[in-house]
């Protein structure tokens, strides 16, 4: 399950807290962008990098103890260099990028997701007719967005015929063709734990503050649209 379907279900959990910890107050428009298509052999979803993660966990536990080729990059602040195989450093502002090209399993890769989970994993692999690929490159900061941004929906791109993954993204209509879903996060407030509120450690109150806000999704699914709220604290 992604973190937007977690959001309207009321299933708030550290993985939801990660997505906001690099908002500030404002509003950040055209984000956890979806475009989706279900046709008779499954589903083709594109989406913005926000997913990316969640669906390099959901391939990588269908791929289980299996071995595949793995390419892309995975991105941290963090060094790795005793953590994973990897081809090729680069780096940037003291951002790593860890070029990725080797065979690894769905295991190996679930464990790196677990041990890191702000670390941004670029991946792209396959098992069966799941076909995953995402960008290289780090994701979108967290600006806010202006009014007229251009949408582009092209970071993550998956092929698959598994439903539940189909439905996770397009939830108003399960049985739907075409989709196109967008969502602006406002975040209207942050809330520094208590322990925190006299301390000096500004990126320690950046990374356990809460966000509290709303996120507004925008649907059109089947050349109908929806427009929906939902209040939020993670």
């Amino acid at each position: 399950m992604n973190f937007i379907k977690k959001i309207f279900d009321n299933q708030i959990d550290n993985s939801i807290h990660l997505q906001f910890q690099k908002f500030s107050k404002g509003e950040f428009r055209n984000r956890a962008l979806v475009e989706a298509k279900k046709s008779k052999s499954g589903y083709k979803i594109k989406t913005s990098a926000e997913f990316a993660n969640e669906l390099v966990k959901a391939i990588a536990k269908k791929l289980g103890e299996r071995k595949t080729l793995v390419t892309g990059a995975i991105i941290s602040t963090s060094d790795l260099k005793n953590e994973i195989k990897f081809k090729e450093i680069k780096q940037f502002h003291g951002v790593k990028r860890y070029l990725i090209e080797s065979e690894m399993s769905g295991k190996e890769i679930l464990e790196l997701l677990e041990k890191f989970p702000k670390t941004f994993f670029a991946l792209s692999f396959s098992v069966g007719e799941d076909v995953l690929k995402i960008k290289p490159k780090s994701p979108k900061s967290g600006k806010p967005g202006k009014e007229n941004e251009e949408i582009k929906v092209d970071f993550c791109s998956l092929k698959t015929s598994d439903s539940e993954i189909g439905k996770s993204f397009v939830f108003e209509k399960p049985d739907f063709n075409n989709a196109l879903i967008k969502h602006l996060f406002l975040i209207e407030k942050i809330e520094i734990p208590e322990e925190l509120k006299n301390s000096k450690d500004f990126a320690k109150i950046r990374e356990e503050s809460k966000r509290v806000g709303k996120i507004i999704r925008e649907a059109e699914i089947d050349g109908e649209k929806t427009k929906v709220e939902k209040n939020f604290s993670a």
